[in-house]
């Protein structure tokens, strides 16, 4: 486990409890091996010295800090809209970037005014590009809230978005009833925005789920399809 972060994993498990939204489980992506963490972090591409940015951060803080080193950078966001509605849910993230040594900045801005650091090598998103559609997230105005992440990306960096799948075709309001997005949407918006689909994994997908339930209906709650894509914003 890396040295920055392994110190505070004690205080963060006591913290988590009052964040429900950011790590609301007692486990994280370095200790709970259904999140995939080594091939996720491999896909996205973080390797010592990278900057990345983590939107709406949680369970993959440790593992990505770890793997950008003392000379990286992560900055772990948590939007406004998500603190009005789950107050607290950046508490273990300050815990993290509070460690002596810590290569973590938390950030929370609204999310239609992300300024975000420029001249990253990667953004990520893991199961919340689906609720930028959603009334608690203002909705966010989501053709904005790409450019500006593509903005923040150097010429090269990418865009990875992790997220529940909807059945191909799903109508607009299946990110607020089952909170789910159809990947179509997904890479079509990215194409509006100028990003180029860069690679696409099955690793984190189910074949037996018929994307017919909402996410946390307890048949299907950590066993959903989800789609892995990384989009490139052109050198």
């Amino acid at each position: 486990m890396n040295r920055i972060v392994a110190p505070l994993f004690a205080s963060l498990l006591l913290c988590a409890a009052a964040a429900p939204f950011a790590l609301a489980q007692p486990t994280d992506a370095l200790t709970d091996p259904s999140l995939k963490a080594p091939e996720v972090i491999a896909f996205i591409g973080l390797k010592p010295g990278s900057r990345e940015a983590d939107i709406v951060a949680g369970r993959f803080v440790r593992a990505e800090s770890a793997a950008v080193g003392p000379k990286g950078k992560l900055y772990a966001v948590v939007p406004a809209e998500v603190l009005k509605a789950h107050p607290g849910a950046d508490t273990p993230l300050k815990a993290l970037a509070a460690a002596p040594g810590s290569n973590i900045e938390v950030l929370t801005p609204p999310i239609n005014a992300m300024d975000l650091p420029k001249g990253l090598d990667a953004v990520f998103i893991r199961q919340n590009y689906h609720d930028l559609y959603d009334k608690f997230m203002g909705p966010a105005d989501v053709p904005a809230f790409n450019k500006a992440v593509y903005a923040a990306l150097k010429p090269g960096g990418v865009f990875v978005i992790l997220d529940h799948a909807a059945a191909p075709g799903a109508p607009d309001n299946v990110t607020e009833t089952l909170h789910r997005i159809d990947e179509a949407r997904v890479k079509a918006d990215m194409a509006k925005a100028g990003f180029k689909l860069d690679g696409e994994s099955k690793v984190l997908a189910n074949p037996a789920d018929d994307h017919s339930k909402m996410v946390f209906n307890p048949a299907i709650r950590g066993k959903t399809d989800q789609f892995l894509l990384r989009f490139k914003k052109p050198r």
